[in-house]
């Protein structure tokens, strides 16, 4: 296996009924057990058919995204998402078998408590009445995910994808920003029917499941599906409380500054991505050369990061460019059975291309750590909150690189792509905070809950104005936010995990070396432990005591606040 190339990889169907057998057979040998050693056999034979299966399954969702117009992947896709609900119950009954084992004290003492509660959690978030519903809601995200994928807008002579239109959001001449924003909304009007009819039926779909589990609605088992033990509903919104109060403020600075920058005194919607008057910071050369330039950057970094990034592109683990038909989403994903991550984006020539070479490679680069170090898979991920510290670090971590990939222009880069990262939390908690109204709320009408979002922008982004663009201007905005659709409840990690990458990013100034040996700890401890036990184990503050946030963010504000870029 070590001499694979993605490209060549063979797909086979996963075999859902064999897996379901084969899982019965495991719960059997298990409750037969006679010692421990006859238990851990079990299961790790168990865990290893459980990654083939994975492994299959991701090669075809990889695929399927690569280029959504193909039929053969789409298909399988379909099968896999429809089927794989319905062997739920044999998995499950695995765990059962193994919670309830007289050797299960054995077991969390060699891999740990984490091991259970992650079991305990798959239990309270799954019943068998859910299964037609798990399998409605994946077709619908799958058609939400089709129709960005296929979009294509007519601009500049051109034929383009949401990837494409958007390069043209940072364009010198503002009467061109201003067209292009116009026609990406345009896009979302135009579909606006049928995405007001998928979200209806989406959270008509999560609310049942939720209520299927002896919930109001479909927020607890949003936190249970993202693996929340720790925290819950109140302790998020004191956390948006404090972006409100101390974030929103500085974000307002940040674009009074801008507009002066740009010399408009109606600063739009449409100027947020045009940082400087003279232009943005554009990469130096083409794909090619980022990728080359990254490879030389991770080889300078650390030893395991060159390590790293040679596995990736030796096997062909990484699909950047931009082409027609591919699904309009950046992720990293994993390929169990050969312990390799896969990164997944749309390069389309702006600073948005070395991020991707940081944070997507963020992930995979925790999570080839994890799968080296992690004795089973169920510690491979770790929880979706812990999971963006490791990649918004490793964006602070590339900054002392960023000449190699824009030249002169790498102050312009590191200014903005900071600025990004603070003024991208509002926008944040304010997704997160719409999807607990539209399923606290299902009878709000689909304007309504547009409506919704509109005072959402008031509350967190006071500076927004979209400027005679009605769709927008009402509220329209939050359909291009895939992660409302695809990924429920998610996107507050985004904002939690800005806090852990601003204090490594205050760890880094004060001392490298104590800086990436807390991030490779963070980074090989994989899910083995709790969302506040792995902060305290990397040793990063609690986002959600009181004061936290000023004090994670105050090295950026510092910078941002002190650049010669400011007026």
């Amino acid at each position: 296996m070590d001499n694979f190339k993605f490209s060549a990889l063979e797909y086979k169907r996963p075999d859902c009924e064999g897996m379901a057998a084969f899982a019965a057979e495991i719960k059997e040998r298990i409750q037969r057990a006679g010692s421990y050693a006859e238990v851990k056999e079990a299961e790790l034979a168990y865990d290893e058919k459980g990654q083939d299966f994975s492994t299959d399954a991701t090669i075809a969702s990889i695929r399927h995204t690569l280029d959504t117009t193909d039929e053969f992947y789409e298909k399988e896709n379909e099968y896999i998402d429809s089927t794989f609900p319905t062997i739920m119950p044999q998995l499950l009954a695995v765990n059962e078998a193994l919670m309830n084992s007289p050797f299960r004290a054995e077991f969390e003492k060699e891999y740990g408590k984490q091991f259970f509660v992650k079991m305990e959690l798959d239990k309270k978030k799954f019943c068998e009445a859910n299964i037609p519903l798990m399998q409605q809601e994946a077709k619908l995200s799958n058609e939400y995910q089709k129709i960005m994928a296929t979009a294509k807008i007519p601009f500049d002579g051109k034929t383009l994808n949401l990837y494409g239109i958007q390069k043209y959001f940072e364009h010198e001449d503002r009467a061109v920003r201003k067209a292009a924003v116009r026609a990406y909304s345009e896009f979302y009007h135009q579909n606006e029917p049928r995405l007001e009819e998928i979200w209806d039926e989406l959270i008509r779909i999560r609310n049942e499941m939720g209520r299927n589990l002896g919930y109001e609605n479909f927020i607890p088992l949003g936190y249970l599906q993202q693996g929340r033990t720790d925290y819950g509903q109140k302790e998020v919104e004191s956390f948006r409380e404090q972006v409100r109060t101390v974030i929103v403020t500085l974000c307002q600075k940040l674009y009074e500054a801008q507009a002066k920058r740009l010399g408009v005194d109606d600063f739009a919607f449409y100027d947020e991505k045009r940082i400087f008057p003279d232009g943005n910071a554009v990469p130096a050369g083409d794909d090619d050369f980022m990728v080359s330039e990254a490879a030389k950057m991770y080889h300078e970094m650390s030893p395991q990061t060159g390590e790293f990034i040679d596995f990736m592109i030796e096997h062909e683990l990484m699909d950047l460019k931009n082409k027609p038909g591919k699904a309009s989403t950046g992720y990293m994903t994993d390929l169990q059975r050969y312990k390799a991550p896969f990164v997944f984006s749309c390069f389309n020539q702006t600073i948005g291309d070395m991020q991707v070479l940081t944070h997507e490679l963020g992930h995979a680069f925790a999570g080839y750590m994890a799968m080296r170090s992690q004795p089973v898979s169920d510690y491979y991920s770790e929880s979706t909150d812990i999971a963006e510290i490791h990649s918004m670090s490793m964006e602070q971590f590339a900054y002392p690189y960023a000449e190699r990939f824009f030249g002169e222009q790498a102050d312009k880069f590191r200014f903005a792509h900071l600025q990004e990262a603070v003024t991208f939390v509002p926008f944040g908690v304010a997704v997160d905070e719409f999807q607990h109204i539209c399923y606290a709320n299902p009878d709000l009408t689909p304007k309504e809950r547009t409506l919704e979002w509109k005072k959402l922008e008031e509350k967190y982004m006071p500076w927004r104005a979209y400027e005679q663009d009605d769709f927008f201007d009402r509220g329209g905005y939050w359909y291009h936010k895939l992660h409302i659709y695809l990924y429920p409840m998610y996107y507050i990690n985004y904002t939690l995990t800005t806090m852990g990458a601003m204090e490594f990013k205050k760890k880094e100034k004060e001392n490298h070396d104590i800086a990436w040996a807390d991030y490779l700890n963070l980074c090989k401890c994989g899910g083995s432990m709790s969302y506040l036990e792995t902060l305290k184990y990397a040793n990063i503050s609690n986002p959600f005591e009181q004061g936290s946030v000023e004090r994670a963010i105050g090295v950026a504000r510092d910078e941002l606040l002190n650049s010669r870029f400011m007026v």
